[in-house]
């Protein structure tokens, strides 16, 4: 992918705000109290509800992490475009894998607050995948490398 500037700027902004809303949501929003209400909506056992958690923080430091990668795309190196992409592909389908009675349980124990930043992560990452998507498409198009140093 040849980056351009302002494919860069959009992507780092959206790494910043999915750095801080995928931390706000894994160690703020997300406890025991909500995955155990949330297993209870779902009428599962709330025993597993710690290694649950644990395992829901693990993917969670790793969203995290692949999102503070995407603050790298500044300095334009073309080897970060797959990863940035696959992370936020990934992050995307969050929308479809969180079991909706997280989000009821974040809603009844936070409020609306509770559930904003995982839509703001989750389907900003659906429309920044869209804008990446398109934007290699659009290099292929492009005469010269509108990569600037």
């Amino acid at each position: 992918m040849l980056w351009t500037p302002k494919i860069r700027l959009v992507t780092v902004l959206c790494s910043i705000v999915f750095v801080l809303g995928t931390t706000l949501q894994n160690y703020a929003i997300i406890d025991l109290d909500l995955i155990e209400a949330s297993m209870r909506l779902k009428g599962a056992d709330t025993a597993d509800a710690p290694t649950y958690l644990s395992a829901l923080r693990l993917v969670g430091n790793v969203f995290i992490a692949g999102n503070a990668l995407g603050l790298l795309v500044w300095f334009g190196w073309r080897w970060l475009f797959w990863p940035v992409l696959a992370f936020n592909v990934a992050q995307a389908f969050g929308v479809f894998v969180v079991p909706f009675e997280v989000h009821r349980a974040a809603i009844a124990e936070h409020g609306w607050p509770g559930v904003l930043p995982s839509l703001v992560t989750d389907g900003g990452a659906v429309i920044l995948s869209i804008v990446l998507i398109t934007a290699y498409v659009r290099s292929f198009k492009r005469k010269g490398d509108p990569v600037r140093p």
